[in-house]
């Protein structure tokens, strides 16, 4: 009796692109929406991509896991443009160098707004790029060298090796009655010879990647990494998600550039 393949779970559209393009795309996106300080040109390119989002499948709760930390600090970055935007419109609120007016509480408004139409969506993106594919990406599509490229994914391999490095320092210096006074001298030993075993490790890896060829001439490559259309199409969409949340708000006469009164 022959046992039936696995089934792959299918991946989200997402995961399909070519992971250099999503930061290509995130960069020709932003940089129109860095032009304007408005909250309707904000609030229409984070509705469009929401919008996006459920239709591709990426619900709340993976939205809310990937941007949690710009969520948080989406409210913090409007506080300083409310306490202290130049004075316009009827005041509410002065102490000192503190104004709250109208034009405080708008700018602040669309400062938040705008932190979330331009974080939310290159997050959701970038955050879980695997990074093996990122780095095949860099070195075949960006054509950076393959010596740096993969020496960067080798350190960045090594990051959770560290995490396991410091909970076995830790417990070495407590099984030798080290480890229960003066936190603060116990954490830069502790961070000191971390540091030393990283740098061996990190000779050991060179040694052995030089070994093996790595960053000699020429390679091939066991994963091609390709564009195609879907990666052009997520380029187009998000010129066009930025080309039309800036008209509307020019056609309403919202528009205010950076530096603008």
């Amino acid at each position: 009796m022959t046992s039936s393949p696995v089934q792959e779970k299918p991946m989200k559209w997402v995961d399909r692109l070519n992971p250099v393009m999503p930061f290509f795309a995130a960069m020709l996106y932003s940089i129109p929406m860095l032009t304007s300080i408005d909250i309707v040109s904000a609030s229409v390119a984070l509705a469009i991509w929401l919008l996006l989002f459920f239709c591709a499948g990426i619900g709340p709760r993976t939205i809310v896991r990937r941007t949690w930390p710009l969520l948080v600090a989406a409210p913090v970055s409007g506080i300083s443009m409310l306490l202290y935007a130049k004075p316009g419109g009827e005041t509410y609120f002065t102490w000192w160098l503190i104004n709250i007016t109208d034009n405080s509480i708008e700018l602040s408004s669309a400062i938040v707004v705008r932190v979330l139409a331009i974080g939310i969506p290159t997050l959701v993106a970038l955050v879980g790029v695997d990074p093996t594919r990122l780095a095949d990406a860099l070195a075949q599509v960006v054509r950076l060298p393959s010596r740096f490229v993969l020496g960067a994914l080798a350190g960045t391999r090594l990051f959770s090796v560290l995490a396991d490095d410091w909970r076995s320092l830790s417990g070495a210096r407590r099984a030798r009655g080290l480890g229960d006074h003066g936190v603060a001298r116990r954490w830069f030993t502790m961070a000191f010879a971390l540091l030393v075993a990283a740098i061996r490790r990190g000779s050991l890896l060179a040694t052995a990647m030089e070994a093996r060829a790595f960053g000699a001439g020429d390679r091939t490559w066991a994963r091609p990494s390709t564009v195609s259309w879907r990666d052009w199409t997520v380029v187009v969409l998000a010129l066009g998600v930025a080309a039309f949340a800036i008209g509307v708000a020019v056609a309403t006469g919202t528009y205010r550039l950076v530096g603008s009164q």
